[in-house]
C-alpha cells in the first residue's frame, strides 16, 4: 500500500481534521488529528485507528504503523 491508500483508508473510518503520512512502503509514521480522540488515552486513539486499517496489519501490507494521534485542541497548541 501507499502512503494515499493508508491516508484514504484511514479518512474514510475516522473523522479527521489533519492527516500526515510518510514512510518507506514498510514503516510508517502518522500523525493524525481526529476529534473522536476526545476524552481517550494514547492506546485507546491507536487502537481506533488499528479499527480503520482492519486487516492490513495483519496480513503485512502495513507492517509498522508508529502515530502521533491529536486532538484538534492538542494540534493546535502543537502548532502554535
Amino acid at each position: 500500500m501507499n502512503a494515499d491508500q493508508i491516508k484514504d483508508l484511514i479518512a474514510a473510518n475516522l473523522v479527521c481534521e489533519y492527516i500526515t503520512l510518510d514512510g518507506d512502503g514498510r514503516h510508517w509514521n502518522a500523525v493524525i488529528v481526529s476529534p473522536e480522540f476526545e476524552g481517550k488515552r494514547a492506546i485507546q486513539r491507536h487502537q481506533r485507528v488499528y479499527a480503520t486499517l482492519g486487516n492490513k496489519m495483519k496480513t503485512d501490507e502495513i507492517h509498522a504503523l508508529s502515530m502521533q494521534t491529536l486532538t484538534p485542541a492538542e494540534w493546535a497548541v502543537q502548532q502554535a
